[in-house]
Formats: structure tokens, sequence, C-alpha cells
């Protein structure tokens, strides 16, 4: 009878701390973080296009693409495919995207394409993706909005986040941010 009540009291005091304690200790130091704990929002020509930390679906030629998603960019439904690299139906998916991926980017070969543009990642709501991704896309963006290259290569370069202290994680770049920045130079030719 004295080990049931000690974990009947064990009990309450977890139940106080996890379900009551820690869920508003993390509420309240969410209000330190962008957007106050309901999102980093960008924003363009008034209005809110996106979220900075959760990815979108960009398959217009005159965009830059980001990392696929095995979830359609379904922000309710965050997943990956579960499927191995070995899985028939995997890596038949991983083909038709690079097909895609050279069909609208002509002049690029298939060694030169990086493998998150044709591989999903965990979550399936990848934001950003790495310069490399982005550099290899600036032909194709820069022929179709009329642009010249270099413009576009130096915008890619502008919207590199650095590592951490130049040595805690990976370069990368946001590609809703990149995309909002591409059409405020598009609107001022």
């Amino acid at each position: 009878m004295k080990n049931f009540l000690i974990s009947i009291k064990l009990t309450l005091v977890l139940i106080v701390l996890c379900a009551f304690l820690f869920p508003i200790l993390i509420a309240m130091i969410s209000k330190l973080a962008p957007g106050g704990g309901k999102g980093e929002t960008v924003m363009a020509h008034g209005r809110v296009v996106g979220y900075a930390r959760i990815g979108q679906k960009f398959t217009e030629d005159k965009f830059f693409w980001g990392r696929p998603s095995a979830v359609d960019y379904n922000a309710s439904g965050s997943a990956g495919s579960n499927k191995g690299p070995t899985n028939p139906d995997y890596l038949k998916t991983v083909q038709g995207r690079i097909d895609s991926f050279l069909v609208h980017n002509p002049g690029i070969k298939k060694e030169e394409i990086p493998s998150e543009m044709v591989t999903a990642s965990g979550s399936g709501l990848d934001p950003d993706i790495s310069p490399a991704s982005a550099y290899v896309q600036v032909k194709r963006v820069a022929t179709v909005r009329g642009i010249p290259a270099d413009k576009v290569k130096q915008l890619v370069e502008a919207h590199i986040d650095r590592p951490l202290f130049g040595m805690l994680g990976p370069s990368k770049v946001n590609v809703l941010r990149l995309n909002v920045a591409l059409d405020e130079i598009g609107s001022k030719k």
C-alpha cells in the first residue's frame, strides 16, 4: 500500500509538470520567437504570402523550386515517404523528378543536380535549399524572366543564410524569401 500511494503522488506531480507547467513554459518562451510563437510570416505587397519555416510548392519556371515534398507541402501532415533507397517505387519517383528537372533546366547534366532537388526530406516541408540547388536554377529563372543571369545570381548570394558563428550548420537559401525578392526586382524592370 505504501508503494501504491507513492506512485499515485508521483503520477500526480508528473501530470502537473508535464501536462500543465511545461506547456505553459514553452508557450511563454515561444512569445520571444519571431512571430511571437505564431510563425514567422513573409510579406509581399502588403500581404502575407507564407511562413518562412514551412516550404511551399513552386512549380513555375519563373520561380526557384524548393525541395520536393512527400506530403505535397501539406503543413497539417508533415511526413516523409518512409520508402528506403532501394525501393522500386521510390527510385521511380526520384527518376521522374530527375527527368522533370532536366526538362525544365536545359543545359544541366544529371550529375549537376543536387540530390536534395530530387529527394524529399523527412518532414516534407523544408523551406530552404542549399546554395548549390539555387545556383543550378539561376539560368532557367533568368531566361524565363528576361533578367541577366548575373543579377539573379547576385540575388541568390544576397539570400544565403550563413552558418551560425561560421561553423554551426550548413549555408542555406530560403526559397520563399528568394522568390519574393525575385518578384520585387521583376516588377521594377
